[in-house]
């Protein structure tokens, strides 16, 4: 294919040269943006300096360099501009080979690397297309949905516990993911388990924490009775479903892939729990949008340590992939950058594989108590905190000190969470380390004003620093656990009296675009006249709030807060009365007749 048309198919209104014949200098831009270029060079001591041909949308850059016949050589140079382009605009790319002589090309999604390597893409796509790369597929989500209920269905007609569904859907997605074949007609059941096996200690092979991995997932999936009881043709049945009813919609070399996976865990969770509704697994799209406010990017050292199935850890390395230039800064932010902590040995199990399915290694994911951590957490010097801490914790899961100060008539703990975020908060203060901390809390740790959660946020805020409060969707957890939630932000080590802080950002962000679907939980919503996704624009409306700390009438307020105020945007900010509806003042009383009834001050007269 010639430029021209290369140039056609990608779209000519998003070429962005800066030289003659349509090429794109780097010196030349560096130059432009005051920036200092320093030119990659390869072993002949040949520098890269000029690209064939760039596009630019939105924040996504396509970089195609034109070869009559590519080779593996031909990849340095790619990377090298990847890496400009990283310095340059800090754009998420897409590195494209293609040959002038027919038709071929090689694409990588983010770095030039055998992981970002996209075999499937064998012809030029439009820049609109390449975009989508990095973008939600709103049905794609929704049939994860739908057929992880079928999928439901399927583990209970044979006989598959709750408890146990989610780990060995899993597994054996994990196995399928990376090759397991089960096609074999000779094959029995015993010997598709040994493949499955066999698959993980592949994947485990560099893990400092392999033994203790597949011990458990031996003891707690593959060799549980239910699953060694399965005969060959139900093993085969839920193999094909996995196979073609959730591989095909799950592209883990894009964003939003990565994403669509972790929605799996998550939907499939939702379902499996119904009957706990203290469940609260993190929404996909929470997960982003805490990632984004506190900024993680390849620097980040992220901490969960209360980690659930990954979903945190997974959205944060994935934020921080895209921000990576080359192979070996993913390399590092897989391997050093992302730390959890999971007290439930069969959740730490979900989350082992949730990770090794994001190819992330996962040796820093620790079964266990985040409080009799504290010398590995100082250790791994986390800079961002994310976290969705239990809100009905037992005394077994708190420290003795703590729980000492209960009394004998509680038996959960009565800050609903709280004191995960000032353990964490004390532990970092301890080696003088600065971090952003974002946490998901129940309503009542923000608007209590009295007892123990009065007690730790005076006491949080002794050194550290409330930045923001997000009152969060009614049902976020839904169909999970009931609780109304907040997000709140945190600046651990700078004290929140410090004169140089700004009011504390409160936001009100009740709606997210999201609507209850029977059997779906609640569902991404599509903008009819757009055809976009509702939440996109939200969030960017959020973050935009958020950065630039605006107070909206009806969206957000500013407020110096201390530690015996409310925490919450409906105390502080003002009403908009313009856009109230009788249906609002219906809703209102409604709400308020059922708080009456559920507290049982409602009498007949």
């Amino acid at each position: 294919m010639i430029r021209t048309d290369m140039i056609s198919t990608v779209g000519r209104a998003y070429l962005t040269s800066n030289i003659e014949n349509d090429e794109y200098s780097y010196p030349k831009a560096f130059s432009a943006s005051s920036l200092t270029f320093v030119p990659i060079r390869n072993s002949a001591g040949r520098a890269f300096e000029k690209l064939d041909i760039r596009f630019v949308k939105d924040n996504v850059t396509v970089l195609i360099e034109t070869k009559q016949n590519f080779t593996k050589a031909d990849e340095e140079q790619l990377s090298a501009y990847v890496e400009y382009e990283k310095a340059l605009t800090g754009n998420k790319t897409v590195a494209i080979l293609a040959n002038t002589v027919n038709d071929n090309v090689k694409v990588w999604r983010g770095v030039v690397s055998d992981s970002d390597f996209m075999p499937k893409e064998t012809a030029l796509r439009s820049m609109d297309e390449y975009v989508d790369f990095y973008t939600s597929k709103i049905n794609d989500k929704e049939k994860v949905m739908q057929n992880t209920y079928k999928l439901n269905e399927l583990l209970h007609r044979h006989s598959i516990p709750e408890k146990l569904r989610s780990q060995f859907v899993g597994t054996c997605l994990l196995a399928l993911k990376n090759g397991l074949d089960y096609s074999t007609p000779s094959l029995t059941a015993a010997q598709i388990r040994t493949r499955v096996k066999e698959v993980l200690e592949e994947l485990l092979n560099s893990d400092i924490n392999k033994a203790e991995k597949l011990a458990l997932l031996n003891r707690n999936v593959l060799g549980d009775q239910y699953i060694r009881q399965l005969n060959i043709a139900a093993f085969r049945e839920i193999l094909n479903f996995i196979e073609n009813n959730i591989l095909p919609f799950i592209n883990d070399k894009s964003t939003s892939g990565q994403d669509l996976l972790n929605l799996f865990f998550v939907t499939f969770n939702k379902y499996v729990g119904k009957s706990d509704k203290n469940q609260a697994f993190t929404p996909d799209h929470i997960t982003d949008f805490m990632a984004k406010i506190t900024g993680v990017n390849k620097h980040s050292v992220v901490l969960d340590p209360c980690c659930g199935s990954g979903s945190f850890l997974v959205r944060a390395m994935t934020q921080a992939l895209d921000d990576c230039a080359t192979a070996a800064e993913q390399e590092n932010v897989k391997k050093h950058q992302i730390f959890g902590i999971e007290f439930d040995e069969n959740v730490y199990g979900l989350a082992t594989t949730n990770m090794l399915i994001h190819s992330d290694g996962n040796s820093n994911i620790r079964q266990g108590s985040c409080f009799d951590l504290a010398d590995w957490i100082k250790e791994a010097k986390p800079n961002v905190i994310l976290m969705n801490p239990p809100y009905n914790g037992q005394r077994i899961h708190l420290p003795k000190k703590y729980v000492a100060t209960w009394g004998n008539n509680k038996k959960e703990d009565p800050s609903k969470g709280l004191y995960f975020v000032k353990y964490i908060a004390d532990t970092l203060n301890s080696i003088n380390l600065q971090a952003k901390l974002a946490v998901l809390l129940p309503v009542a740790c923000a608007i209590g004003t009295s007892g123990e959660i009065a007690r730790l946020k005076r006491e949080i805020l002794e050194e550290n620093t409330l930045d923001a409060v997000f009152t969060l969707p009614n049902e976020i957890f839904y169909p999970g656990a009931s609780a109304s939630a907040c997000c709140m932000v945190f600046k651990i080590g700078t004290k929140h009296n410090d004169v140089s802080n700004p009011d504390t950002f409160f936001g009100y962000c009740k709606d997210d675009g999201f609507k209850k679907k029977k059997n779906l939980g609640r569902v991404e919503q599509i903008d009819t006249d757009t055809g976009k996704s509702k939440w996109v624009e939200i969030e960017r409306e959020w973050i935009e709030l958020y950065r630039n700390r605006r107070a909206v009438d009806g969206f957000s307020a500013t407020h110096k807060v201390n530690g015996d105020d409310e925490w919450l945007c409906e105390a502080y900010m003002k009403t908009d009365y313009s856009k109230l509806t009788e249906q609002d003042f219906q809703q209102t009383i409604n709400d308020y007749l059922a708080y009456l009834v559920k507290e049982g001050n409602v009498y007949e007269s």
